[in-house]
This record gives structure tokens, sequence and C-alpha cells, in this order.
């Protein structure tokens, strides 16, 4: 053991030294695995955009007309039981003069009669508010959730959709601040923040809190500055229902936010001046899964869809022609290289060193790819807190999981492959919990 430690530390010396004696490019090319030179420019892209959107969000001078359309929220649920009172309450409580319609659309209401019911009773309590009404919509045979989207679509009266998940709070300016940039009218689509509502659960929700607040709140912050949102998600987003209905609504299948995603991008190739923006006062409130079983069981989900998506269904739409140079690029970079083609290479690469070098050496490199990843993380975190943060002090409860983060990203880039390979062999979409198999089985892919 002593002589395997003092072999890290030698090396771990000399690779630490070897950028002032054989030059930085030398040693990088030698020593870091080129993912990380792919990685880097996206990283310093986000960076840009979220020092951008801090030094111009104070000089936005308010638009001089009130912007106050009526807003549909379409309220999917399955089995939240009493949990969608807190949703609707928390929409029916929103500090917005417009008109807002809230509209629950329970899915499989004779199995899920608890949930129906717990939004029944919420009728009072939206009814003293004014401007406000509530239109309990039950779908008696179970379709899933894109059936309960497009249900809800053909029902709404309002200028502005909004998506929600039926197990999902809200800040009560959320509407405000959402619609806002609907004053804008080439924007189609806003994709809004959301928070892990249990995040001091335990270790498992702290994880997910810190990575809810890196790379969806900061990230697409600087994303948007550029309009390359990368995901409208599915739990919180706002469309123009115009936009929306002219592309048919929501398709079958699953992953049904990045889907409408690429199809509303579709349309950026020919009509440049459309935008889909991230506003980060719009702020939901959500529960992550709380054991490491259900995290895992979630992202193989996730990270199988993309797969699904990308290769399967939207192969043809990634041109310049579809998506605009801008998207397609970030499409490309971010889409299929970062979440397909890099959880490989990083694979192959932690293979290939263990197989050729001896174990001390292996360590010491490991130790200085963490170190460059904690840095990444740090400077995000960094950024975040001094100019995004809303709640600093709640989120600072999180900092002490910094160094623990690249060893967390570098497992579910493991498990993203595992998750990429088993769509590939199984198309392990088809039996996805977000509709029934019979729905999905009939689908086009």
């Amino acid at each position: 053991m002593s002589d395997l430690l003092a072999e890290i530390f030698h090396t771990l010396k000399l690779l630490l030294l070897s950028p002032f004696d054989h030059g930085m490019m030398n040693f990088a090319l030698k020593f870091i695995p080129f993912v990380l030179f792919f990685e880097l420019p996206v990283y310093i892209f986000i960076m840009l955009g979220i020092v951008r959107y801090y030094l111009r969000k104070d000089q936005q001078i308010p638009g001089q007309a009130p912007y106050h359309p009526k807003v549909s929220c379409l309220i999917t649920c399955y089995s939240e039981g009493e949990d969608v009172a807190v949703t609707i309450r928390t929409l029916a409580e929103q500090c917005y003069p417009g008109v807002i319609e809230i509209m629950p659309i329970v899915d499989g209401a004779v199995k899920n009669a608890a949930t129906y019911q717990a939004a029944l009773k919420q009728a009072d309590y939206v009814a003293r508010r004014p401007g406000r009404i509530l239109r309990v919509v039950p779908k008696w045979q179970r379709g899933g959730r894109v059936s309960s989207l497009n249900a809800g679509l053909s029902l709404s009266t309002g200028e502005i959709v909004m998506s929600l998940d039926g197990d999902t709070s809200f800040d009560n300016t959320m509407v405000q601040a959402a619609v806002a940039r609907f004053s804008d009218p080439n924007v189609v689509g806003v994709a809004g923040s959301l928070r892990v509502r249990n995040a001091f659960k335990n270790l498992v929700t702290r994880f997910q809190a810190l990575e809810y607040l890196l790379s969806i709140h900061a990230s697409k912050v600087g994303l948007s500055e550029f309009n390359v949102v990368n995901n409208i998600s599915g739990a919180f987003g706002i469309f123009r229902k115009s936009f929306l209905t002219k592309i048919g609504g929501w398709d079958a299948g699953t992953a049904e936010d990045l889907d409408v995603t690429l199809r509303i991008k579709n349309y950026f190739g020919r009509h440049p001046e459309l935008k889909i923006v991230f506003e980060p006062g719009a702020m939901g409130h959500t529960d992550g899964p709380d054991t490491w079983r259900g995290l895992y069981n979630q992202r193989l989900r996730w990270d199988g869809d993309l797969y699904y998506l990308y290769i399967r269904k939207h192969a043809l739409s990634f041109t310049p022609r579809m998506l605009g140079w801008r998207n397609f690029i970030m499409q490309l970079w971010t889409g299929i290289f970062f979440q397909l083609v890099m959880p490989f290479i990083i694979v192959i690469y932690s293979l290939t060193v263990f197989a050729f070098y001896s174990p001390g050496f292996v360590i010491a490199v490991w130790l200085l790819v963490y170190l460059v990843y904690l840095i990444i993380s740090a400077l995000f975190y960094l950024l975040y807190i001094t100019m995004l943060s809303e709640r600093v002090k709640e989120d600072l409860r999180l900092a002490w999981l910094l160094p623990l983060v690249p060893l967390h990203t570098f497992g579910m880039r493991i498990w993203n492959a595992l998750a990429t390979l088993k769509e590939m062999a199984l198309k392990a979409h088809l039996d996805s919990s977000m509709a029934p198999w019979w729905v999905l089985r009939r689908t086009k892919f």
C-alpha cells in the first residue's frame, strides 16, 4: 500500500509539473481525456451566457403595454392523490391579474378515483379567487400522458398553455414571469425552472437538487441567451397555443417534452426569428426520487429515450435547413455527442487506461481529471450563487457536495451508456410507464 501511495504521489507531482516543463498542449494531449476538449467549449459558452444574462437583466426596460392573456394550465394527473390539491392551490394563488384556467386532466379516472375526487374538492377554494377557473377533466380510460395533454389542449381556451405535472407546485409569481416573455411575438415556447422540493430529505435528493440548480437552471440561462435552449421540461413547459396547435400538439410516444421541443425547432431554419427562451423567474418545485434505485430507474428511462428520439424518430431533423445553424450545431454537440457518444468514449477510455498502465499511474491520472471537473463544477456553482440564485442561503447548504459531483457525474455517464445500449437492443421506450403498452405499441417508432 505504501508503494502504491508513493507511486500515486510521485506521478501526480510529475503530471502537475509537466505543463511547465513540456508545454500545456503536450501535457493535455497526453494525460487529459480528449472528451474534455469537447466539453470545455460548451461550458465556456454557457458561462458566457450566464454572465451576459446577469449584465443585461438589470438594464431591461419593462414593456409599456400590460400583457395579461388568459392562461390555461394543463395538469397531467395519474396517481397523485391528495398531492394534486397543492398544485391546484398554488396556481389559484398566483399573483397574476389575468384569467387562469386550471385544468387537471385525470388519466384513467375510474382507477384513480382518489386523484379525481381530490381535484374536485378544490372547486370552492378556486372559486373564491377572482379570475380563476377550475375545470376537472376525467379521462375514464387510461391513454397516457400525451393523450391527457392533447385532450387538455383541445378543451383549453387560453392564449398561453402550460404543461404541468400533477405533483408540482409553483412560486406565486410563476405565471406572471412566464407570460411576460410572450409579449415578444417571436417567442413560441418558454422553459420554466424546477427545484427539488424534497431536496434535504437525504443524500440522493441533495445530489438531485444540486444537479437541477447547475444543469437545468444555470445551463438553460446560458443557452437561452443565444436561443439554443435544449429542452422544455415536461413537468413545466409553457407554449403559445396557436403555435402548439399549428404543429399538431404533442405526439404519441415517450419523452414528449424533448419531442415537442425538437418539433418546434424544426421551424427555426425557415423562421430564424422564432425563439424558445428560459425564464428563471418561473419557478416550480417537484419531488425527486429519494432512493438510489428510484433515481437510476428514472435516468434509465430518460437516457434511453434520448436515443429513441434523436436516432429513431428525429434523425432527419438534424440539418441546418430545419434547425438553423446555431441549433443544428448545439443539438449535434450537446445532444448527439454529449448524450449518446461521449458516455461510450468515457467507458472505452477508462477500460483502456486500466488495461495498459500501472494502478498508481491510473489513479494519478484520474485524480488529475477529477480536479479538472471539480474546478469546472465549482465555477458553475459560484456563477450560479452570485448571479442567479434567488434562495442563496438554501443553495449554500448544498456546497459541501461539490467535491462529490465529479464522481456522481461519472457514475451517471456510465449509466447513460447502459441505458443507450438497452434502448438500442430492446426498444425499451415501448415499456415506458408514461403510457399503456397498447398505446406505445401503436406508435410509428
